[in-house]
């Protein structure tokens, strides 16, 4: 079953989605996993992609837009992933997707807007709601 967290992004906007995001791939590709970024579209695929290219300078993640030869150990993309990638997701839309269960885990990021978190409670109460593991990280 799909272990799934939410990351809550600072209140005070210190820490941007797509340096959080970066942040926990980087972390989550260094132990072996593999990552798929969720957005919402291309266009936001393509700043995702921008921004994890300097979101460290001292340091690399391996990462690509979504594409038929995708297979970086990180893709960021805004359609279901090819079925062999199932490790690890991380929602940037706000949206359940609906490919999510397939993952071992699914990652939700949270930010401080009444629009987002109101996103957020209606989804923990779907995924509480079907029995899945849930847990909470402040970033």
């Amino acid at each position: 079953m799909t272990q799934i967290d939410f990351y809550l992004l600072p209140r005070d906007g210190s820490l941007g989605m797509i340096s959080a995001v970066g942040r926990i791939a980087d972390k989550a590709t260094a132990k072996g996993h593999q990552i798929f970024v969720q957005v919402k579209d291309e266009t936001e695929g393509v700043e995702f992609q921008k921004g994890l290219w300097d979101f460290r300078p001292e340091a690399f993640l391996p990462h690509s837009l979504q594409g038929p030869s995708s297979d970086e150990t990180v893709i960021i993309g805004w359609e279901a992933p090819a079925q062999d990638h199932d490790d690890v997701m991380i929602n940037t839309t706000g949206v359940i997707p609906d490919h999510f269960s397939r993952f071992r885990r699914l990652i939700e990021m949270v930010q401080h807007d009444e629009v987002n978190l109101a996103a957020s409670r209606e989804a923990w109460r779907f995924y509480r709601d079907r029995g899945y593991p849930l847990a909470k990280h402040d970033l």
